[in-house]
């Protein structure tokens, strides 16, 4: 029998940090994070990390692990969360696996192995220049005609992830997709029980739009001038969503009023590719976001039974 492992996922601000904290109470459990910004110290508002008082004693993995300047891979995340899961067990603790990454998630569902792929840098920063120069969609059109399948995932403007598959193909020769589908053959280590959070659009977009504002009355802006100070730059990090929009009104590219709304529009339209991953896989267990705490936490208990 293999060891069973929970994993609750779903779209931003679907509420999986509540339901998570009040399931590990309730079953002896502890909980790792599969969010691919929160893993990055310094940067806490924008990543809607878990406070102290709302962890409520629960101990976290890999969240605060990394400088935003320091690169961290899926290969990284899937080496740290297996050490981590391992450390639970022994613990005779229950591991919850939470987040909205859909790559992170995938790596341990189906046991996904990622070549280790040796940065260029040189050609990172040839790849830098020419998205300031050319512009993104250039490099996203380039990305495309290489895998078409991945862009499908990825907006226009994450370009983060969209010279990473421009770089992969430049170190490997073959693209992402092909890669994913050739690293698929071992057999899950660990039998995953994955939960996801479904919520009515109009009612999670309402969510993401009064988060957003919450960020900016938190201290979002000051956040990110601190990163600035504090690495005398902007860290790759800061493509993330939310702070690459605030780093264009820092360096007045726009309004802060106008960042703000391009946060949520962007965030809203992260929700809804996030939705589309998760639907993927036909073993999720779909539970209500709307519902209450208790009743989704029945639920995952039944099927732990």
């Amino acid at each position: 029998m293999k060891q069973k492992i929970i994993v609750i996922c779903g779209p931003t601000a679907s509420g999986k940090t509540a339901l998570s904290i009040e399931l590990a109470k309730q079953i002896n459990g502890e909980i790792i994070s599969c969010d691919s910004m929160q893993i990055y110290k310094d940067m806490d508002i924008g990543t809607a990390k878990p406070t102290k008082e709302e962890m409520q004693g629960i101990k976290h993995y890999l969240i605060d692990c990394v400088s935003p300047n320091e690169r961290y891979s899926v290969a990284d995340y899937k080496k740290d969360a297996k050490k981590a899961i391992e450390e639970i067990i022994k613990k005779g603790k229950m591991p919850i696996i939470v987040g909205g990454t859909g790559l992170y998630i995938d790596s341990l569902i189906y046991e996904i192995e990622y070549p280790n792929i040796e940065f260029d840098e040189k050609y990172r920063n040839e790849l830098e220049e020419r998205a300031e120069k050319e512009g993104l969609q250039k490099l996203y059109d380039e990305a495309k005609k290489i895998d078409e399948k991945a862009l499908k995932k990825i907006s226009v403007n994450d370009k983060k992830r969209i010279l990473r598959i421009l770089e992969i193909y430049h170190a490997t020769g073959k693209n992402k997709t092909q890669q994913e589908i050739e690293s698929r053959k071992n057999e899950p280590e660990y039998d995953y029980d994955v939960y996801a959070l479904n919520w009515d659009r109009e009612l999670l977009y309402e969510r993401i739009n009064n988060r957003v504002d919450i960020m900016i009355e938190q201290g979002l802006v000051e956040e990110v001038k601190k990163i600035y100070k504090k690495y005398n730059k902007f860290p790759t990090a800061m493509q993330g969503l939310g702070y690459k929009e605030i780093v264009e009104y820092l360096e007045g590219k726009t309004s802060e009023d106008e960042a703000i709304e391009k946060i949520k529009m962007e965030t809203r339209r992260y929700a809804k590719r996030q939705m589309t991953w998760f639907r993927k896989n036909k073993k999720t267990i779909w539970l209500n976001g709307q519902d209450k705490v208790q009743n989704n936490i029945k639920i995952i208990l039944e099927g732990l039974i």
